[in-house]
């Protein structure tokens, strides 16, 4: 026989449970379900992006007119393109480079040249003769601030490294060495080193958003800065200008260097 009691007690039990939900309350476990749910969803979400990011970041980013179509000669300057060692290529993680030893056919003054261009400013970072050269063996002598005036009456500002490496193969270079920020010169890199604006990734691929770094090194101080004279208009034509503006693609056919 069912019992009035035991009535009252089922109907009791059904109001207790039920309030949560009449109240508008979500019981305990279910909030515990969906905070799981939400973590299992935001570390997926985390995973997709951070992959979409690091492919973005890993592409290169080319510019209008590749180095690669960077004139061979220039006046009386010819140059050979020299090798770099690919685990070199892949420490510096620069977007493009060239790499090109130039001789003046006239008087025999050579100097090499070293262009390395990225569109993501961070990497540049620590990419200076004063590093690179010591961590190479070179002793640095001495460095000066220095400007120098091209063919075409563009002043440029620059550093100047004297170097040398001891006995028993002891050898002397000078490197000549300036920066291009967003197609603007600058002669160190405390300004894209400086600030939390360089340092967040090129996530459009803007190829005007960059730093390059022009190295041209020889073994007097008189060769590196001839080079610097004869080549450096045409090294800035291939950057974007602070306008964004490519002057290379104007003289360039890229559709040959592309075949």
């Amino acid at each position: 026989m069912y019992s009035i009691r035991c009535k009252h007690l089922d109907i009791t039990a059904e109001v207790l449970y039920s309030v949560p939900f009449r109240s508008g309350k979500i019981p305990l476990y279910l909030v515990w379900i969906i905070s799981v749910l939400l973590l299992i969803c935001s570390g997926i979400t985390y995973r997709v992006l951070a992959s979409r990011l690091k492919l973005i970041v890993d592409t290169p980013v080319e510019l209008p007119v590749p180095l690669s179509a960077f004139p061979e000669q220039i006046g009386n300057w010819a140059g050979e393109d020299v090798p770099i060692s690919p685990n070199i290529q892949r420490a510096a993680k620069n977007d493009a480079f060239l790499n090109r030893l130039f001789i003046n056919k006239l008087n025999n003054k050579w100097a090499n040249v070293y262009i390395a261009y990225t569109a993501r400013p961070r990497t540049m970072m620590g990419h200076r003769p004063d590093i690179c050269y010591l961590s190479s063996g070179w002793i640095q002598d001495s460095l000066e601030q220095t400007e120098f005036t091209s063919y075409y009456d563009k002043r440029i500002q620059c550093l100047i490294f004297h170097f040398h490496k001891p006995d028993p193969s002891y050898q002397e270079k000078v490197v000549l060495n300036y920066y291009l920020l967003n197609g603007q010169i600058m002669a160190d890199d405390s300004t894209f080193i400086s600030g939390l604006s360089w340092r967040t990734p090129n996530i459009a691929g803007n190829p005007a958003r960059y730093v390059a770094q022009i190295q041209i090194s020889s073994v007097l101080e008189n060769f590196a800065l001839s080079a610097a004279m004869a080549l450096t208009n045409t090294i800035l034509d291939f950057f974007p200008d602070p306008n964004g503006e490519v002057r290379a693609v104007e003289y360039i056919d890229i559709n040959n260097i592309l075949k």
